[in-house]
């Protein structure tokens, strides 16, 4: 019945599907131990320095928080060494890619994106009832740049580059970068999707979007969260970099008190503590090498990636997917053919071999 009265787009767009709970696979298959792998969540869990600072406002619960989050906007600020009036803060980058819609996305307007790519895109442009234009990554599994550039049009209002790329961990690099933001109209926003950042920030050809920022590009917004190598899923806070004027404009369609007390108060303290994102990327690059050497020995095609998880190609990826959850190893399976898993700690990761080992020997 109530379809008929729902707007039509909306019909049209599936809810967003998580890795299945922890919980959900131990009940349904009778299992006491249940490694999770399928979320890109960091296996060390989350700083020491963002739990002491939470414990500090638990009492204080009963107030709303800082609408403005004040000091941690002061210490982000800093730490980025950009404007406090540049950053705007929500629960996780998703809420921000949501205000952009919002803001500046009407019926009809077109948004790009590489594909495959972050889900949400897709989601939030069928929301908004606006023409998703997706552009097949390249053999190397890379957002093709010059494709995308010839895809804009007087429609186009937004474009997203996810930086590393989710699923398939790749990125698009500097030198590529610096000539396709000079071939994008400067009213059409140019978006650095950069969830996965703190892997990928050393490496030399890693662009760092924040700083076409300040080279003078006004379209450019940077996205970032702190769910991934701060280890913060579970409360939620991400935020964009973008010029004042865009900043303004999102503040409009921010819902009040959008980011709780605590969740301002763990990025605040996981901002100080340069240890915790040293560990998580060292065991990062630990738990990469050994599965590059394992997906190698077992004749599995995989993708290098500058990210926290690996895609892998697997005929059968659903049975593959299906089998391994039984046996207490969640994944995710991506399309046909393809699988995602996260990087975990070194027996996570090597209890995950074993079982696809198993589970590919049926």
């Amino acid at each position: 019945m109530f379809d008929k009265i729902a707007k039509q787009n909306i019909l049209n767009v599936g809810a967003y599907v998580p890795g299945k709970p922890i919980e959900d696979v131990k009940r349904e298959y009778g299992l006491e131990r249940v490694i999770k792998l399928a979320s890109n969540e960091n296996p060390i869990g989350v700083s020491p320095k963002a739990v002491e600072a939470m414990k500090k406002y638990i009492e204080n619960l009963n107030l709303y928080p800082d609408g403005y989050a004040y000091k941690l906007r002061e210490k982000l600020s800093k730490k980025l060494e950009v404007n406090m009036e540049n950053l705007i803060f929500g629960d996780g980058t998703d809420e921000v890619i949501e205000m952009l819609f919002l803001a500046f996305v009407n019926i009809g307007d077109e948004v790009i994106y590489g594909w495959p790519s972050f889900v949400e895109y897709k989601r939030y442009a069928g929301i908004a009832g606006a023409v998703s234009k997706e552009i097949d990554l390249t053999d190397d599994y890379k957002f093709d740049l010059d494709e995308i550039s010839k895809s804009v049009t007087e429609k186009t209002k937004m474009i997203f580059i996810c930086n590393p790329n989710n699923p398939t961990g790749t990125i698009v690099k500097k030198e590529d970068v610096e000539k396709f933001i000079k071939t994008v109209r400067k009213d059409v926003l140019i978006i650095f999707d950069e969830a996965y950042f703190e892997y990928a920030k050393d490496d030399k050809n890693y662009p760092n979007s924040l700083d076409y920022q300040k080279m003078g590009y006004r379209n450019v917004i940077t996205l970032r969260t702190f769910s991934k190598a701060y280890g913060m899923a579970g409360i939620r806070i991400g935020y964009g970099v973008a010029d004042k004027e865009i900043i303004d404009i999102l503040e409009r369609v921010r819902l009040p008190f959008n980011v709780s007390v605590i969740a301002q108060a763990g990025a605040e303290g996981a901002i100080d503590d340069d240890k915790h994102i040293d560990d998580s990327i060292r065991i990062n690059e630990a738990g990469k090498k050994y599965l590059y050497k394992e997906f190698e020995r077992l004749g599995i095609k995989f993708v290098k990636t500058y990210s926290n998880f690996i895609y892998f190609e697997m005929k059968n990826a659903k049975k593959i997917f299906e089998e391994m959850m039984k046996k207490g190893v969640i994944v995710r399976q991506m399309g046909n053919n393809n699988i995602r898993v996260s990087i975990g700690l070194p027996d996570e990761n090597e209890q995950f071999i074993k079982i696809l080992e198993g589970v590919m020997k049926k």
